[in-house]
C-alpha cells in the first residue's frame, strides 16, 4: 500500500458505503477511507486529516460527480449540528443501508445462521417524529462562518440548542429544528426571547456560572406536553417568572417542572424535580392503554414507531395466555403491560427504581393485575430463589440499552433456557454479539428491523429466538 501522509489529497474516490456513524466510505489501495459530507455514489477528491494503519478520515475537497441518491438537506444547520447526519441521503436509500447494517452485523460480527430478514418497517414521517428533545443553554454559542468573517464583535453570545460535536462548551443556537413537532420550536424560541428581554444569564460550563442550563420538551400522541427547566444558579423569582410566562403563553402545557442542578453533568438522576404547574407526568396511549411518563422515565422517542415495534414484539412472542413472561430492561413497563393481556403473568425487571415506580403505576392505571415489577441489577435479581418464588420464564423479552446485555445476564438466560426469547435492540452490532453467545442453544426464527430515527444511521431490530429441540427436556 502506498504511503499516505496527513493532510494529503486523495483524488477520484468512489463512495461505496456508509458507516453506522453516518460517515461515507471509500477505499484506496485496500485502505478504508471514512469521508465526512459524502453519500454512496458520489465521486470525490478528499483531504485526509487523520491516518492510521488500515483506515483514514477525510473531508470532501471537491465533488467530481454527485450520487443519484442525494437529497437536498431540509435543515439550515445540516453539517454543523451533530444530528440528522443522513439528511443528504434520500429516505428510500437510508432504509436500504439500515437493512444492510443489520445484515452485516449478523454475518460479520455474530457470524450467525438466520433466515431471510423481513423488510425494514419504514417511518411514515421522515421529519417531526420525536416526542422528546433536550436543549442546552450556553453563554458561548457557536459562531457561524459568516459571523466570524464579518470581523464584527458579536455582542450577544448566548444561545440555546445542541452541542457542537466534539466541543462540550459550544452550543449551536437553533431557530428551527425539524425533529419535534410544534409547539417545540415555538416554546424554545419564546424562552430565548424572554431570557434576552429579561437579561437572564446562560450557563457557562467552564466557569460554572449562570442561571439557565437545559430545557427538556416531551410530547405525546395524545397532545400532552411536559417542560422541564433546569437551572444551575438558583434565583427563585427569575425562575418562577419564566415558568409563569410559559404557563400563560402556552396553555396547552400539561406538566411544567423545574430542577436545580449544580452537578457536573446535565442529567436529572439523583435530583428532586419539582412541579410548578399541572401533573408531574404526561400520558401516552396505545390500544386504549395509558402509559405514565415522568421526567426521568425512559420512553421510546418515536411514539408511532414505538407502537409498531411493540406490536412486532408481541406478534413474535405469540403468547397463548398460559406463559410466564420475563421482560428484562422493562423501563416504565411499556412492553410488559402491552403484552400482559395475552400472558399468564409478566415479570418486569429494571435497574432504575423511578422507572419501576412508573411501571407499577401504569399497571394500576390500566387495571392490569398479572404484572409484577422489580428494581435491581439484572444479574443479581435473576437467581434460583427468584425463579422459585415467581416461576421460571417460558418467554423472555429483552430490550437492553445500546451496550447490549451483560454476559452475566446472558449466562442466567442460558441456565433457565426459556422456550422463546424476543430480543429488541437499538444496536444491531451488540445484538449480533449477544445472539452469537446464545446460538448453541437457540436458533433465529425471524428478524424485523424498524426505522425509529429517519435522517440518522440508527435502527431498531427485533429478533425471535426459539430453543433448539435438542435442548428440550
Amino acid at each position: 500500500m502506498s504511503k499516505i501522509k496527513k493532510n494529503f489529497v486523495l483524488e477520484n474516490l468512489e463512495v461505496i458505503d456508509i458507516s453506522t456513524e453516518g460517515k461515507a466510505i471509500a477505499k484506496h489501495d485496500g485502505m478504508v477511507v471514512f469521508i465526512q459530507g459524502a453519500v454512496p455514489g458520489d465521486i470525490v477528491d478528499v483531504m485526509v486529516h487523520r491516518k492510521k494503519n488500515n483506515f483514514a478520515e477525510a473531508k470532501v475537497q471537491k465533488f467530481l460527480s454527485y450520487s443519484s441518491d442525494r437529497e437536498t438537506p431540509l435543515c439550515q444547520y445540516f453539517g454543523t449540528c451533530g444530528g440528522c447526519k443522513w439528511q443528504n441521503l434520500n429516505y428510500k436509500t437510508q432504509l436500504v443501508f439500515k437493512q444492510k447494517y443489520v445484515f452485516d452485523a449478523f454475518t460479520r460480527i455474530g457470524k450467525l445462521n438466520f433466515p431471510e430478514l423481513n423488510p425494514i418497517l419504514s417511518n411514515k414521517q421522515p421529519y417531526y417524529y420525536r416526542n422528546k428533545l433536550e436543549f442546552s443553554f450556553s453563554n458561548k454559542k457557536w459562531l457561524s462562518i459568516e459571523e466570524i468573517a464579518s470581523k464584527e464583535e458579536v455582542e450577544n453570545k448566548n444561545g440555546i440548542g445542541f452541542h457542537i460535536p466534539g466541543m462540550f462548551d459550544k452550543i449551536l443556537d437553533i431557530d428551527d429544528c425539524y425533529l419535534q413537532p410544534e409547539p417545540s420550536n415555538s416554546i424554545r424560541n419564546a424562552v430565548r426571547e424572554y431570557a434576552f428581554k429579561n437579561k437572564l444569564t446562560f450557563f457557562d460550563i467552564r466557569n460554572k456560572t449562570g442561571l439557565l442550563r437545559t430545557l427538556m420538551i416531551r410530547t405525546t400522541s395524545t397532545k400532552e406536553i411536559m417542560i422541564v427547566l433546569s437551572v444551575f444558579e438558583w434565583h427563585e423569582k427569575e425562575v418562577f417568572d419564566l415558568l409563569d410566562f410559559l404557563k400563560t403563553k402556552f396553555p396547552q402545557i400539561t406538566s411544567l417542572q423545574y430542577v436545580h442542578n449544580e452537578k457536573g453533568n446535565d442529567t436529572f438522576f439523583g435530583l428532586d424535580i419539582k412541579t410548578f404547574f399541572g401533573r408531574d407526568y404526561i400520558l401516552e396511549e396505545m390500544e386504549g392503554l395509558k402509559f405514565k411518563i415522568s421526567a426521568k422515565s425512559f420512553y421510546q422517542t418515536n411514539s408511532e414507531q414505538a407502537y409498531n415495534l411493540y406490536k412486532i414484539t408481541r406478534n413474535f412472542a405469540n403468547l397463548t395466555g398460559n406463559e410466564i413472561v420475563y421482560d428484562l430492561y422493562t423501563g416504565t413497563g411499556t412492553i410488559a403491560n402491552f403484552v400482559a393481556k395475552t400472558a399468564k403473568k409478566v415479570i418486569g425487571i429494571e435497574y432504575v427504581e423511578d422507572a419501576i415506580k412508573d411501571a407499577i403505576e401504569n399497571s394500576k392505571t390500566n387495571g392490569i393485575l398479572n404484572t409484577e415489577f422489580f428494581a435491581g441489577d439484572m444479574k443479581l435479581v435473576l437467581n434460583e430463589e427468584f425463579f422459585a418464588t415467581h416461576g421460571r420464564p417460558d418467554v423472555i423479552i429483552t430490550d437492553p440499552p445500546r451496550a447490549g446485555m451483560e454476559e452475566a445476564v446472558i449466562r442466567v438466560i442460558l441456565e433457565v433456557l426459556p422456550n422463546k426469547i424476543v430480543y429488541v435492540s437499538c444496536n444491531p452490532s451488540t445484538q449480533a454479539r449477544d445472539l452469537a453467545l446464545m446460538q448453541e442453544h437457540y436458533e433465529i426464527i425471524k428478524s424485523q428491523a424498524v426505522d425509529m430515527f429517519p435522517q440518522t444511521a440508527h435502527v431498531e431490530n427485533v429478533v425471535l429466538l426459539q430453543k433448539k429441540q435438542t435442548n428440550q427436556i
